[in-house]
């Protein structure tokens, strides 16, 4: 079983072929294709190769399946005896993409 860990948007997710992932949001029409260049890891079953900081040649491609918007959190900030409170929410928006293809250079 092949995998990558992937960096994006600020943070890294593993990815898998056939498998979708939730990123931070990117720009794209849904049907169209993506790529990842900045691979920290990959595996392809028996070997890994690890990147100090990422691996040259490696690349993950995918497909962007739609874009929404996760569930609402609710930010409250308190300070008790000083008349304060307030209340926000949040939704934080993300692209799902469909994991295609990981090639490790």
């Amino acid at each position: 079983m092949s995998y990558a860990i992937i960096r994006t948007g600020g943070k890294q997710f593993r990815a898998e072929p056939g498998k979708s992932i939730r990123i931070p949001t990117v720009e794209g029409e849904p049907g169209s294709k993506i790529k990842f260049d900045d691979v920290i890891l990959g595996a392809d079953g028996d070997t890994v190769k690890l990147g100090t900081p990422g691996l040259k040649g490696a690349a993950v491609t995918g497909e962007i399946v739609k874009h929404g918007r996760a569930d609402k959190i609710v930010v409250f900030k308190f300070k008790r005896r000083k008349n304060y409170a307030r209340k926000q929410g949040h939704r934080q928006g993300f692209t799902e993409v469909r994991i295609n293809d990981i090639k490790l250079g």
